[in-house]
């Protein structure tokens, strides 16, 4: 018999929920066919066996989260007779080995009296502070930073108080935070003023990503705790999946995060309008599908290498501002799932032709779930175009780590005023004619981007939909 287990199924990637399981007891699978789908935290996976044989038995059903390494099914590979006896052999004899080495154990166990006759408090104070400040990484120690209530009263009985002063435990007090909670940094661990205030702002990013999807972190559902609905009427549950819960957590994020600010103007699109009608059977042709989406992916590329503080990212523990060479632009696709952003890869170095081919194979490779992690990630900006569902203007959210997102919203005709030569008299006349008109939305990180270089950024877009000529113009 022989276990197929969850592979390694990308970068940070740990676990998924089973949208599908491909296989059943009695099927004879082969290397490499597809056995399961799952659902990982931004695409849907299917999972090649890497091994052969008859499905024995199953192991996990539609809906269980898995683990990297988890059973999935046992298959019997036909390694019948010597093979399959010695294979059934050799696990019981480390087995018995095990059951003899258990007695031994009490044994091992000598070592426990030692910190029986630990009467000091200190020998309790260090295991208990060590995992807390070293062991844990940040997202886990902000977690456990945020729950220091509910095992406070414990400490007060074992441990020593905090090495801190009366202004320090005042300050303490008057923000909510509990001293024996916080790490100190200064000499023997005392505690600081300032180590106070970084516990604090711990436990406040931490509402923001550390637990609910929706409204923030533990600490945000501990405080405001759901209304019961049913009193009011019938309620349906239903469980969020894993692509519904990470996105909101990561816009949760992103907009505790980034200071947003969001700047809005309209292009007139007429002559883009006229070119895509013009050459649309051509990209046809070539697999793809001439869309303002598109063309304007083009457009954000060439902006991005002219203001390169839109490609760029903020590294805060490090005080740093990292500026990307490559030019990758993410594009949101909504889903039955939720919305998936796939980047278009050196789009800088691709014409409108090659980005509407890829743009339309990514698209529906989100919604038929084969997008890869590797797709989604890498974005220098992204662009959310809704126009074709409908709207005037939005705020989009920053798509962190990013600093920068473009919202298109539904184009209309609108009467623009066009002004002709001045005349005999020497007043200058005109008429309003029609022009199809774009709105915009560009949200940033002012942290980085100033109000000044948004609206720069902004009225060279407009102008090069205006004057499609000039990206071939910069190239």
């Amino acid at each position: 018999m022989t276990e197929f287990k969850v592979p390694e199924l990308g970068e940070n990637v740990a676990s998924g929920d089973v949208a599908k399981v491909l296989v059943s007891v009695g099927d004879t699978v082969k290397k490499e066919q597809p056995v399961i789908e799952l659902e990982t935290d931004k695409a849907t996976i299917e999972v090649p066996s890497s091994v052969a044989g008859v499905v024995k038995e199953v192991k996990v059903k539609k809906g269980d989260k898995v683990q990297v390494g988890a059973v999935i099914f046992t298959v019997d590979d036909g390694a019948a007779g010597n093979g399959a006896g010695k294979a059934a052999a050799a696990p019981a004899k480390p087995a018995e080995v095990k059951a003899e080495a258990k007695p031994e154990a009490p044994a091992e166990v000598k070592p426990e009296p030692k910190p029986e006759p630990r009467p000091d408090p200190k020998a309790e104070a260090k295991p208990e502070s060590k995992p807390d400040t070293k062991v844990l990484p940040m997202p886990q120690r902000q977690a456990a930073d945020a729950a220091p209530p509910a095992p406070s009263p414990a400490p007060a009985a074992n441990v020593l108080p905090a090495a801190a002063s009366p202004a320090v435990r005042r300050l303490a007090r008057e923000i909510g935070v509990d001293i024996n909670a916080v790490p100190g940094t200064g000499p023997a661990g005392r505690i600081s003023q300032e180590d106070v205030k970084e516990h604090a702002r711990r436990i406040l990013s931490s509402v923001g990503s550390a637990g609910s999807p929706a409204a923030g972190g533990a600490a945000a559902r501990a405080s405001r705790p759901m209304p019961d609905f049913a009193k009011w009427g019938e309620v349906a549950r239903e469980p969020w999946s894993n692509i519904r819960r990470v996105t909101a957590e990561h816009l949760s994020y992103s907009w505790n995060t980034v200071p947003h600010v969001t700047q809005f103007d309209k292009a007139d699109v007429t002559a883009l309008e006229e070119l895509r009608k013009k050459y649309k059977d051509q990209v046809v042709k070539a697999g793809g599908n001439l869309t303002v989406t598109a063309m304007l992916v083009k457009v954000l590329a060439t902006a991005l290498q002219k203001f390169p503080q839109f490609n760029a990212s903020i590294d805060p523990d490090r005080g740093e501002v990292i500026y990307k060479k490559y030019v990758n632009v993410g594009v949101a696709v909504d889903t039955d799932r939720g919305l998936l952003v796939p980047v278009i890869k050196q789009a800088n170095q691709k014409n409108i032709t090659q980005i509407a081919v890829e743009l339309q194979q990514l698209a529906e490779k989100a919604r038929d779930r084969k997008l890869t992690v590797d797709e989604m990630s890498g974005g220098s900006m992204s662009l959310s175009n809704l126009g074709g569902i409908g709207g005037t203007y939005f705020t989009p959210i920053v798509n962190w780590p990013e600093v920068a997102i473009l919202g298109v919203s539904r184009g209309g005709t609108e009467p623009v005023w066009k002004s002709t030569p001045a005349g005999p008299s020497g007043s200058a006349e005109g008429s309003f004619v029609p022009r199809q008109l774009l709105p915009l939305s560009l949200s940033y990180d002012h942290r980085v981007i100033d109000g000044a270089d948004a609206i720069r950024f902004l009225r060279w877009v407009v102008e090069a939909i205006e004057q499609p000529f000039l990206l071939s113009l910069i190239g």
